[in-house]
């Protein structure tokens, strides 16, 4: 399964513990994420992960992109709601495009532990047949 990661600032040190706790339902996965949380989660999980460029300089766009053309089954996205960020839109089209694309989306630690665990039981072979 192919799973987008963002993490807002405020949030990195949390995906990264996330990552490190998931570690092994994460390396059978293919991890695609924003820049920045991309290189912290390699740093501190070694995992493999494609990144694209940092959220704020299009990374967002790119991992939206692959979302509308079906192409990402998962999304985790822990976001700071409290913090708005100049990038806020980028944010809402995520959101959008997951709810349109009918792709799974955890925007906090909670609902992103269900959705790991989930995967791992092997609760969202759907996904294959929905491509």
């Amino acid at each position: 399964m192919n799973i987008g990661l963002i993490a807002h600032d405020s949030k990195k040190k949390l995906m990264q513990n996330f990552c490190i706790a998931y570690r092994g339902i994460l390396a059978k996965n293919d991890l695609y994420a924003t820049g920045t949380t991309g290189r912290l989660i390699e740093e501190v999980a070694n995992l493999q992960v494609h990144k694209y460029l940092a959220g704020h300089l299009g990374g967002s766009q790119q991992l939206g992109a692959q979302i509308e053309h079906n192409e990402i089954d998962l999304v985790i996205f822990l976001r700071d709601p409290l913090q708005p960020k100049s990038h806020e839109p980028d944010v809402h089209i995520i959101v959008r495009l997951c709810d349109e694309h009918n792709i799974p989306l955890a925007t906090n630690l909670a609902t992103a532990e269900l959705l790991i665990k989930s995967l791992d039981r092997g609760d969202l072979e759907w996904r294959e047949m929905y491509k």
